[in-house]
């Protein structure tokens, strides 16, 4: 049995965009401040370590959100 084209097509592959300063600064911002607020509600609260990485993290997956729904939105604006 013959194929007529390849399995895997080879392609040049273009540069991705390069990230920029803002972004990377915006994303440590982001991830300091889910430390400092699992630090707060742990070591000030007293509200115990697994509350507190439960409501970290769940602030995270809502800024993943948000940061998610935002750039969808921007890239269909393209």
């Amino acid at each position: 049995m013959t194929v007529d084209r390849e399995a895997i097509p080879q392609h040049d592959d273009a540069p991705a965009d390069e990230v920029s300063t803002a972004t990377v600064v915006a994303y440590t911002l982001a991830a300091v401040v889910l430390v400092g607020w699992f630090l707060f509600g742990w070591l000030v609260l007293q509200q115990g370590f697994v509350d507190s990485v439960g409501e970290s993290a769940g602030a995270g997956f809502a800024l993943l959100l948000i940061v998610s729904v935002v750039g969808t939105v921007r890239r269909s604006r393209r």
